[in-house]
């Protein structure tokens, strides 16, 4: 595939007014518009759906949520979409899309088929669009470019319409509770994606022991040691023994004691479960449900990166996902990473990635990054850098953290 084809698959939590994740938009496009190679656009965006949705199952990895996807007019017009979940799918018709007789027509077709009908980057009305507000379901706003009186005014004349408004590029608290005023449904931005809300937040018991175990697995403590550690906290027993039973932990017996639990995992399984349960333990509230999502997601899909670009280093694959994990830490609880990385003895290649980016280890993570922000450009540059990756490999991979990260804890 040619670097101006190379369309990344992306996803960005979409969450409801309680916080509560709902859907991810999902991105196939690398964000360069060229009107000269619209067919071959259009067909790697074939080549990544049919990939996506129809080989590996991303339907599957979306759990009970529905994906948003940008159509642009080639896109709306194909065959393509006929082959996707009409109930798992929310068709967001691009700015860029000129509205004429034949979009609507097509949109309204999609519509009676069972599809989800979005308006994407909506910033102020004109009459063109009356006859898509007239099908749409929901019209995402973007906050970019309007001031106060801006909002306000476009909000009050998409409230004429029976429709859901999804507040987009939502960067702040202030503009996610202005938004909320108004009567926005869903909200999307990084402001959610990387959170931000909790501020100097004191560890609790819980994380403290999760903190103090995480540091004795990585020292290979014995069994007896951390076994003391967990009888502490009976939260965090029933936590472990009800994630080591999980369809993702793939133990095919069940599990009815620590000891058997730390055994039956190992080290090196007791040690992810235990990362993740940091952000279990932290908040119940929908915003760490979707971080913990993310982090899940990040660490496996740096895990299997690391494993094409490394063949056979495991260390180099326990490196990546331990970094993946540790790396949204300070979002959830507010914290430095040097007070996350304190007492707890980790390789030098995660140390460098974690604080500054660096090495293999920190390239995959600038990667992951940038796939969850969805700057395709960046992806493809940062994907050209990493000798034996391109873009079918990095979907791959991605699909199926997808699929790994949405049976956690099931």
């Amino acid at each position: 595939m040619a670097l101006g084809q190379d369309i990344f698959i992306g996803r960005q939590p979409i969450l409801d007014r309680d916080q509560q994740l709902v859907a991810y938009e999902l991105l196939f496009r690398s964000g360069q518009q060229n009107s000269a190679s619209i067919t071959d656009n259009l067909a790697a965006t074939a080549r990544v759906v049919s990939h996506a949705f129809l080989d590996l199952g991303i339907e599957k990895a979306l759990g009970p949520h529905k994906g948003f996807i940008n159509c642009d007019a080639s896109l709306l017009v194909s065959d393509m979409l006929e082959a996707l979940p009409a109930d798992k799918i929310v068709l967001e018709v691009l700015e860029t899309v000129e509205v004429t007789p034949e979009i609507v027509e097509r949109c309204a077709e999609l519509k009676a088929r069972g599809f989800t009908i979005a308006l994407d980057d909506f910033v102020d009305f004109a009459d063109r669009f009356r006859p898509l507000l007239d099908i749409a379901e929901i019209v995402k706003v973007d906050l970019l470019p309007l001031d106060d009186a801006g909002l306000f005014r476009t909000t009050r004349i998409l409230q004429k319409w029976p429709l859901k408004l999804l507040a987009e590029k939502v960067d702040s608290r202030q503009q996610a509770e202005r938004c909320r005023a108004l009567g926005y449904d869903l909200f999307q931005g990084y402001y959610f994606a990387k959170p931000t809300i909790i501020k100097g937040k004191k560890l609790g018991q819980s994380e403290l022991a999760l903190m103090q175990m995480l540091g004795l697995v990585l020292e290979d403590a014995e069994t007896e040691e951390l076994e003391k550690v967990l009888k502490q906290e009976p939260g965090l027993t029933v936590s472990l023994l009800r994630l080591t039973n999980s369809a993702a932990s793939g133990v095919k017996v069940r599990v009815t004691s620590l000891r058997q639990a730390i055994a039956v995992l190992g080290r090196r399984q007791l040690q992810r479960w235990l990362q993740l349960l940091l952000y279990a333990s932290a908040t119940t509230t929908g915003m760490s449900s979707a971080l913990l999502q993310l982090a899940a997601t990040r660490g496996r899909l740096m895990e299997l990166l690391a494993a094409r670009l490394k063949p056979g280093n495991r260390d180099f694959e326990d490196q990546a996902f331990m970094t993946g994990i540790m790396s949204l830490i300070p979002s959830l609880m507010g914290i430095p990473m040097e007070q996350v990385l304190a007492g707890i003895t980790v390789a030098a290649d995660v140390r460098s990635a974690l604080q500054n980016r660096e090495g293999p280890v920190g390239a995959l993570l600038k990667l992951t990054e940038a796939l969850e922000g969805m700057v395709g450009p960046e992806c493809a540059a940062l994907t050209a850098a990493l000798p034996g990756l391109d873009a079918d490999s990095v979907n791959a991979c991605f699909t199926e953290a997808l699929t790994w990260a949405s049976n956690i804890g099931g």
